[in-house]
Order: structure tokens, then sequence, then C-alpha cells
């Protein structure tokens, strides 16, 4: 008797036993086809979705849209959203095969899910992440990362070790027109590149504090997770209007959630500003009524190592007092177009502003050159998700991997706390530390977590 058993016999025999007992879905998982670079040209990408609020659906629906994917579970501690998921799921596919789980770690249990979309509350991104690349998950993350600095290292740490494929929910730089502005600045076409403005919307004010009976269709201890006991207030969950976006037990606010956007693109058209020292000096405005705690308004300047400048600030977002952190009529006038969000780079021979849906360049012939003549290429990518779905296959990297979006979030991180000191700091890109400052590396470290919910820090490694 033949004691050895070929792989393509022992797979089969397993998938067979899976099926049978009603555990997976009719596709064979990438993974067990040898995905690492040898995947067959006919197999799916077997997806799960953790978080599925409406920018967890949303992101979902760019997976769904792709042939060569498969999304095949959800989960969310909500019984309302995490239905709407089901349902959008099995419509998609004419089937009721989508299995949903009020428990993350049940779900990236599943050996034959190759990849995961992260779209949680922020305080879970990483928790949740880093859970995920100790599990063997190639994953996509929505932005922002995490609440400190500790957790964006933390997760880096996890994804380098196990090898996974990340790409961050900054999905500006699968726009060809944020590609273009940075094609441009990145091979000269400005000239010497001088100073950055970036805006975006600010953190709303407001929101109730007053306790409420928390709804039958959330789990509210599960949702809180890592983050300090509080009531549970009537807008803190809510799918629309919610105040958790604004409130610092659970997110930086906007100059994090919204401001990562514009910010990553300053970086992806300036990638030294972090080859040296930077010195950061910010203020902002904090309310200290309502739910919402995160700034308002924000005015924060860089100065990176190269002598290049940057000017971060907060566009009105419900706060209604106009000071010099959110009034943009000098650069309106100079830029003849600024909303609530952009990006502009300065240069000794021009400038190029970009929002979404929108390129403006001085000299306006320069929007109208031939950017694939140039001689720096950034990678191109047309669509977020396919572009993971594309290096999962390949092991290539994303056009967001881990590590510059690690950097992208760093400025958010830096940008909150210089906000708060309201005095000049200089930090270290190096060592990842402020210089000689022992209050602001403080707010760079791991924030106290509730018991049960530190037992991701110690996760096992996949096997």
């Amino acid at each position: 008797m033949n004691n050895k058993i070929s792989r393509r016999n022992f797979l089969r025999t397993n998938i067979t036993i899976a099926l049978a007992a009603g555990a997976f879905p009719t596709i064979i998982p990438a993974s067990a086809l040898g995905r690492e670079g040898k995947v067959s040209p006919g197999s799916r990408i077997v997806v799960g979705c953790i978080g599925n609020g409406p920018q967890g659906r949303g992101v979902m629906n760019g997976f769904l849209a792709q042939a060569d994917a498969q999304v095949v579970a959800v989960c969310d501690v909500k019984k309302d959203q995490l239905e709407l998921a089901r349902t959008a799921v099995n419509e998609r596919y004419s089937n009721s095969d989508c299995k949903t789980y009020d428990d993350f770690h049940e779900l990236l249990a599943r050996p034959d899910i190759d990849a995961v979309l992260i779209a949680t509350p922020d305080h879970w991104h990483v928790p949740v992440a880093v859970t995920a690349a100790h599990a063997g998950k190639d994953m996509y993350l929505e932005k922002p990362m995490g609440l400190s600095l500790a957790e964006d290292q933390m997760l880096r740490q996890a994804v380098q070790k196990n090898k996974r494929v990340f790409q961050f929910g900054t999905q500006q730089r699968s726009a060809r027109e944020f590609w273009r502005a940075c094609q441009l600045v990145r091979n000269g076409r400005i000239g010497k590149l001088k100073h950055i403005n970036v805006w975006s919307p600010a953190s709303a004010p407001g929101g109730s504090t007053t306790p409420a009976t928390v709804p039958e269709t959330i789990n509210y201890d599960r949702w809180l997770g890592p983050a300090r006991f509080t009531p549970y207030t009537a807008d803190k969950c809510l799918a629309e209007g919610k105040t958790w976006w604004f409130n610092s037990d659970y997110a930086l606010g906007f100059v994090a959630g919204w401001g990562v956007h514009p910010l990553d693109i300053a970086l992806w058209g300036h990638p030294n500003m972090f080859h040296g020292r930077m010195s950061i000096e910010g203020r902002g405005i904090f309310p200290s009524e309502g739910a919402c705690n995160t700034s308002v308004a924000w005015k924060v300047d860089f100065k990176f190592a190269d002598g290049v400048t940057m000017d971060f600030r907060g566009a009105a977002n419900g706060f209604k007092e106009l000071n010099d952190m959110n009034d943009f009529a000098e650069w309106r006038e100079k830029y003849q177009e600024v909303m609530d969000h952009g990006t502009a780079f300065e240069g000794t021979e021009g400038w190029v502003v970009v929002k979404r849906n929108s390129l403006r360049t001085y000299p306006e012939s320069l929007a109208e050159e031939p950017m694939e003549s140039f001689k720096l290429q950034l990678p191109r990518s047309s669509h977020h998700q396919k572009n993971f779905l594309d290096c999962v296959r390949s092991r290539a990297r994303t056009v967001c991997p881990i590590e510059e979006s690690v950097q992208a979030d760093t400025l958010c991180q830096l940008s909150d706390i210089a906000a708060r000191l309201e005095r000049n700091l200089t930090f270290d890109p190096r060592r990842e530390r402020f210089v000689r400052d022992d209050e602001a590396n403080g707010r760079l470290k791991l924030r106290p977590m509730r018991d049960p919910y530190t037992k991701w820090l110690k996760p096992r490694q996949h096997s």
C-alpha cells in the first residue's frame, strides 16, 4: 500500500469533506492552489469583510465588482449592518451562501479565506489587522491606521513578518489626477519643490453626552472593544451622523480620518520628507462641550530636512468661527479654486493643485504633458481593490504598501500632537521619536486597553 498521498489528492479529499460539511463556499481558495505567486488563472481570491457600515459596504462593492474575487463572509457587531452586507453579497451572486459573524476571530479562522477587508471603527483597525496578519490573511485596511504611532509600528511589523500583501484605503493613489500631479512634481516639472499646502475637512463639534439604552441590534461591549468604557449615547454608533468619528476615545478625528488623504498625496509627491529630522509646530481648537472633542480647526506647519515646508489646515465642518486656521481666501485667490480638500505643490517654476476630479497647474500647459514619457514613473493603479487583488496574486507591492501607509498616518499623528501641545517639536523619522520631548513621545505610545481586549497584543504565529 502506498502511504504517500499526493498534494492534489490531499486537497481534493479535504475540500470535499469541507464542502460536505457545508463549512466553505463552493470554490477552491487561491491559497489552496499555491497562491504565493502560483495561482491557477481560473481560481478566485476568497474575501471576507470585517466592518459592514456604509463605508465598509461601499468598499466591499468594489470587491463584488471583480470577477477574480468572491466575497464569502461578512462580520459586524451591528445586526442591521450585517444583514445589509449579507443581502448585498447574496444578491450579487444570486445565492444565499454568504456567512455572517459577529466575532472577527471566527471569520479569520476560516482557512478558505485568502484576504480581508477591514472597515471597522478606527479604534478597531489595528487590533483586527494585526490579528489578520498573524492569521495569514492579506488585507485591505480602511484609513486611518492606528490611534497611536505605536499601533502603526505594531501593524507594520506584523505585516512584514508574515509577508502579507497590504493595501491602505487611501484610494486617491488609484485616481488618475493624483497620479498625474505627483508625476509632475517628482519629475521636476514645477522646478525645485519649495512648499506644500494641504487641507481637509476638520472634525465636527457637538454630539449628545446623555446616556441612552443600547439598541438590541448592537453588541455594545464588543463595539467598544479595547476602548475605555463609557455609556452608550444616542448618536455615538449610528451608521449615519455618528459621533465616534470625532471622539478621541475612538479616533483622532478628521485630522487623520480625512486628513490622511491629502497628506498621503503630499508624501507621494515628496517622499524625501522622511529622509531627515523635521520640525513641526501647530495650533488647534478642541471642543470642551459635547461628545465630539477632536480638532474642529487646526494649522500645522512642517519644515523638512531638505528645506521644503508644508502647511496643513482643517476646513470648517459645522464649526462656525472663521480664523486663520480655516480661512483659505489667500489660497483660493492663488489657485482660483479651493474646496474642502486638496494638496498643492509649489515649485520655483510653477505649481500643481489637485483634489478629487480636479487638477490645476501653473503654467496651464503642465497639465497636458505626456506623463508616459517621464523618466520617473510612479506605480499606476486605476482601481484600488483591483490593484490589491492583482498584488495578492503576484505578491508584488500595492500602490499603498505598509511602509508608505505608516508614514502617511505618521503625518496625521504628528499633526494631532502638535496641535494639542502648541509648541515647536522635532521628530526624527529614523528613530520614529521626538527629540528630547518626553511629553510628546508619551503620546506616541500604546493607549491603555480594557480587558479582555488586550489579547490581540500577543497574537499567535500563523502556521
